[in-house]
Formats: C-alpha cells, sequence, structure tokens
C-alpha cells in the first residue's frame, strides 16, 4: 500500500494533510492568519485586519478587508496588487444661532469618497495603518458645525467633508466649508456660498443657501457629494431646502457596488432631501434633522426654525469606511 510518509519519510503528516492540520504544521501562526487568508486555499497573500468576507463576482473570487473604525492591515505572507476604497467622515449640517432670530441652516457636506484604485501591498511595508474619519459636528447657537475627519490607507488621504453653514450674521459661518465636498450655504445676506471641494478623489461644491434679504423661507443649501453638487437653496420659489448632492458607486463588500458620500440636506420650508449614499434628510424648518448613514461618509443635514428663539443644532455627520479588496481565486 502507498504511504506519502514512507516514500517522504521528511515531509511531516501535518503538511500534506492539507487545511485540517494547519494550526498544527504551523504552531506559531496566528489563528486568524490561518482562518482569515489561510495558509491552504488563500491565494498568493495571506492578510487580516477588518471585518473579513469572501464573495464570487464572474467567476473571480474576491476576499474583503472592511474597516468600519481605525485599525491595522497586515500582511503575514505573499504580495498582491488590492483595490481600495476611502471615505472620509461626513460634515456636521448646520444650525441656527442665538444671533440670527432663527432664520434657518445650512446643510452639511458629503465626505470625499476617494476614487478607487489599485496598489501592491506586501510583507516588507506590512502593517498598514488604517484610520477610519469620524463624522464632523452638527452646529448652532454657540458652536460651530465642524467639518468631517480624514481617512487615511495605504499611503493614501480622503478629505474630510465640509460642514454645513451656521446662519450666524457672520459670513465666517454662514458660507459652507471646503472639504472633500463642501457644506451647503445657510440663509444670510449675500447669499452664503456653498463650499468649494478639495483634494484628489472624488467630491462637489455644496449649494448656495438662500439670500435673507430677498427670501423670506430662509431656505439653505444642499451639502455637496461624491457623485454631484449640493442644491441651490429656494429653486422652486416656495422655500425650498437645497437636496444634498448624490454619492458615488463604488467597490462594496459584495459583488454589487454600493453608493457612498451622499451630500446632507439644506433646511426650508419645503424639506430637502438628503443626498442618495447616506446623506442625512430629510430636512424642513419644523423637523429635526437627520444624521449622515453610518460608515458612508454621508453629510449631516441642516436645521431651521422659522420663528424659534436660538440655538437650533444640525445633524452630525456619518463616519467613513475604508474596504480592501484583492483576488484570491480565479
Amino acid at each position: 500500500m502507498f504511504r506519502q510518509d514512507r516514500t517522504n519519510p521528511s515531509t511531516a503528516i501535518s503538511n500534506w494533510r492539507g487545511r485540517h492540520d494547519t494550526p498544527k504544521a504551523w504552531p506559531s501562526t496566528g489563528v486568524s492568519t490561518w482562518l482569515n487568508g489561510g495558509l491552504f486555499g488563500g491565494g498568493a497573500l495571506t492578510a487580516f485586519g477588518g471585518i473579513i468576507t469572501q464573495y464570487e463576482d464572474s467567476g473571480t473570487t474576491y476576499r474583503v478587508h472592511t474597516f468600519r473604525g481605525s485599525g491595522k492591515f497586515v500582511v503575514s505572507a505573499g504580495t498582491a496588487d488590492v483595490d481600495y476604497l476611502i471615505v472620509a467622515g461626513g460634515g456636521g449640517g448646520g444650525g441656527v444661532s442665538s444671533e440670527s432670530e432663527g432664520k434657518g441652516g445650512g446643510g452639511g457636506a458629503g465626505g470625499l469618497s476617494n476614487a478607487s484604485g489599485t496598489i501592491t501591498v506586501d510583507v516588507a511595508s506590512s502593517p498598514y495603518t488604517i484610520t477610519v474619519g469620524t463624522g464632523g459636528s452638527g452646529g448652532g447657537g454657540a458652536s460651530n458645525s465642524t467639518q468631517g475627519a480624514d481617512s487615511v490607507a495605504l499611503g493614501v488621504t480622503s478629505d474630510g467633508g465640509g460642514r454645513g453653514g451656521v446662519n450666524a450674521n457672520d459670513a465666517g459661518y454662514s458660507v459652507g466649508g471646503v472639504g472633500g465636498s463642501g457644506g451647503g450655504g445657510s440663509c444670510d445676506s449675500g447669499p452664503p456660498a456653498g463650499g468649494a471641494a478639495s483634494g484628489t478623489g472624488t467630491g462637489n461644491a455644496g449649494g448656495t443657501g438662500g439670500n435673507i434679504v430677498s427670501d423670506p423661507s430662509y431656505a439653505a443649501g444642499g451639502g455637496g457629494g461624491a457623485g454631484a453638487v449640493g442644491e441651490t437653496a429656494n429653486t422652486d420659489g416656495a422655500g425650498h431646502g437645497g437636496d444634498g448632492g448624490a454619492g458615488a458607486s463604488h467597490i462594496g463588500i459584495t459583488a454589487t457596488a454600493k453608493l457612498y458620500a451622499g451630500g446632507g440636506a439644506g433646511s426650508g420650508v419645503t424639506a430637502g432631501d438628503g443626498g442618495s449614499g447616506g446623506g442625512g434628510g430629510p430636512s424642513s424648518n419644523t423637523a429635526t434633522p437627520s444624521g449622515g448613514v453610518p460608515n458612508t461618509g454621508g453629510g449631516g443635514a441642516g436645521r431651521g426654525i422659522v420663528g424659534a428663539a436660538s440655538n437650533q443644532i444640525g445633524a452630525d455627520g456619518a463616519a467613513g469606511i475604508v474596504i480592501i479588496r484583492y483576488e484570491v481565486a480565479a
């Protein structure tokens, strides 16, 4: 009878029996390595970190590492070209300050969704630090809204979404903030402009706010999104809060691409809608605004209640996400 251990006595049984004895063959290898990238059947790259999933698309199997918070991507063996998606935190929505006599709030911006790319990873450069940006805080009252935090991975940075304008009779507060996508302008004299998009990835400007001199409805502009600019306030002549810009479609954790980084809605008599891809909304002058959808980089919706005394706070932006994907079988 054929006996492999006798035919090749220098080969340990645990080596040639394969996957069942893998942890015995390499007792110094962490469980997370041989289960999540495997010493057998895992392709050229062995890596761990984040939430690890796998799917097949058109006959090709992909392994995906999804980071919903900051962490490490560790390559323990091999080298490979990986696809990546890096989405920063969305900007916080603007509100109404104590100085404004309740004149309306600006829409928050969608965080920058860095265009998908490919980069080579290897053991020598490992571990790779992954930073997932948090969403910005909604503003109003005595505080300004804030920009979303940057996301950084594999040497690439995505800029956080710009803050939504706060109505404060102060141009420095009422205009939308610059960011990965710009924040929407509030309703004030001027009218306040939306913020510009920054960075090298995918982003768009926020919408212009309403002019308080000629627009008694106090509508505000929508935040920009990764796929479209934020809508200008009051485009229907009836106090419409600007819609947030649409997000953009990129790789996800399954074979279906997902939308990320939608802009937050601007407040108005007629509710603005959040941009597809996680933007907060709808938001009207009498409704409580909603924040961006978690881990999409969506902007927070603005807030503004006509006739309110003061201190109406916009909604928070959403945290971003980092996704790393590579082929494991053809």
